[in-house]
């Protein structure tokens, strides 16, 4: 495809976008309206947004590449995902009744509001947000780069400017308006895009050309092996249970009913969709079996087997499902930093009157911050499965147990977090544990599970109930809406 109209018609794209972005949020006045759309999106932007962000840069990119290696292994990662956004939609859709704005809040109410607890989680889903952003920029730049041919480093830059300048311009309303559009658009380009690239390659009976036998057995766990093919599904799973921005859509959606027939249906969809990203890997295989890398599958296809004007549309369309999933981990990023992390240095946190100009400065913060970690990387699943295995599977647990089992303490959840991280380090700085195990979510996750369980019952039982813990969070809250500053025991006092 001629690199100058497809970059002039993803220019008009952004256009359209910083438009939309500017005319859904006019009426923003408050932080809660900047960071979670005003606590009353309804179904079809909860479902819009999440479809957006899960049909993203690890279904275009990561999991098209990853069935072009490997075949029918590509599904993995839409089975993982599926399942994670409906045990989300069970187990997590009720603390929405709860009105927290952030994940560290959630996981700090499970354990008497702690403020070590929230201050520590606080930090590493920044750390998350962060990570995940800058994966999506990675993403979308080598997928720029490909299709544009410029130079990598480049289209990174070019990626972060373009959904930088809309989220500053409308947060998180313009984050689902521009979500469900790009959802709409993409998940039908994928469907076209998996049956003509079988009809070009004269049908399924050529899918396998070419192919590895290994790579086309049931979820190709001949060619990855049962427990790497397992660990897959399971990061996928545990990264949606544990990641911001899925958190930010229950904190933001109208009510819990809403927020679970939303989740409910993305996963439905998703499951169904699992096996498109591995037709159209095997496609481009059967195709050209010669990419230099295979996460260029998705953009190859698209050049190859569609006409123009449908091409453009799928290409600019993939492309923005990068920009979709990083701008929900954008306010997802800047919802911690002003919530959590500006109290924990300043004692204090923003006033109302400030809280959307805040917000906009934090959002450069963030992308900016993301765009380095982006550039120093070039490997879409492995920088994946790696974040969510040493920052995530940790918070993963923590939910789990704060949320089934009145037992877990602050302490627990402190080891909790240890534990993941450091046998997440352990397999991954040994290669014969990394070999046999795919990734380290598996032990990352049961190494948590049990310090977390053993740490709780060997140390003082958690002494703050629930309406306790959730009065001194409410109390937090309510002093950003007040222009006040909370005493030490959470009570809003009168700001000096």
């Amino acid at each position: 495809m001629n690199s100058t109209l497809f970059l002039t018609g993803f220019g008009a794209y952004v256009v359209f976008l910083i438009w939309l972005g500017w005319y859904v949020s006019r009426h923003q006045k408050s932080g809660e309206d900047f960071l979670l759309g005003g606590r009353g999106l309804p179904l079809f932007l909860v479902l819009g947004t999440t479809v957006a962000t899960m049909v993203g840069t690890g279904s275009s990119m990561g999991a098209v590449g990853f069935g072009y290696a490997n075949g029918w292994a590509g599904t993995l990662y839409g089975i993982g995902g599926a399942v994670g956004i409906l045990l989300l939609a069970y187990w997590f859709a009720p603390v929405r009744k709860l009105n927290f704005m952030t994940m560290s809040e959630e996981l700090s109410y499970y354990v008497g509001a702690n403020k070590i607890v929230k201050n520590v989680v606080g930090i590493l889903i920044f750390i998350a947000s962060i990570g995940w952003l800058g994966a999506h920029i990675l993403g979308g730049g080598m997928y720029l780069a490909w299709i544009a041919d410029i130079d990598l480093n480049t289209a990174k830059i070019i990626i972060a400017a373009a959904f930088t300048i809309y989220v500053v311009i409308g947060g998180y309303t313009a984050v689902v308006w521009t979500d469900t559009i790009q959802a709409i658009i993409l998940f039908a380009g994928f469907i076209l895009m998996a049956v003509l690239s079988v009809q070009h390659i004269g049908g399924l009976e050529n899918l396998y050309a070419a192919m590895d036998p290994a790579a086309v057995s049931v979820l190709g766990i001949e060619k990855l092996g049962m427990i790497p093919a397992l660990s897959l599904a399971l990061v996928v799973g545990v990264g949606i249970l544990a990641t911001p921005s899925f958190r930010q859509r229950i904190y933001s959606g109208k009510d819990v009913q809403t927020i679970r027939r939303s989740f409910t249906m993305s996963g439905v969809l998703y499951l169904f969709f699992s096996i498109i990203p591995a037709v159209i890997g095997m496609s481009a295989h059967a195709i050209n079996p010669d990419l230099n890398n295979a996460n260029y599958a998705f953009p190859y296809v698209a050049a190859t087997v569609l006409p123009v004007a449908v091409g453009m549309i799928v290409l600019i369309a993939g492309l923005s499902a990068t920009m979709s999933s990083a701008s929900s981990d954008a306010i997802a990023g800047v919802s911690i930093l002003l919530r959590d992390i500006y109290i924990m240095f300043t004692g204090k946190v923003p006033g109302k009157d400030k809280m959307v100009t805040y917000s906009r400065y934090a959002l450069v913060i963030c992308i900016s911050l993301a765009l380095l970690f982006a550039l120093t990387s070039n490997d879409i699943i492995g920088y994946i499965t790696k974040m969510i295995s040493t920052v995530m599977s940790g918070m993963f647990v923590c939910g789990m147990l704060g949320r089934f089992w009145s037992r877990y303490n602050w302490q627990g959840a402190l080891a909790t977090l240890a534990g993941a991280s450091a046998a997440s380090f352990s397999v991954m700085l040994n290669a014969e544990w990394g070999a046999f195990w795919g990734n380290p979510v598996i032990p990352s996750v049961l190494t948590a599970l049990v310090v977390g369980v053993g740490v709780s019952l060997l140390t003082p039982a958690n002494t703050v109930t629930k309406e306790e813990a959730k009065a001194l969070l409410d109390a937090e809250r309510a002093a950003m809406e007040q222009n006040q500053e909370p005493d030490l025991e959470g009570r809003p006092v009168e700001a000096k």
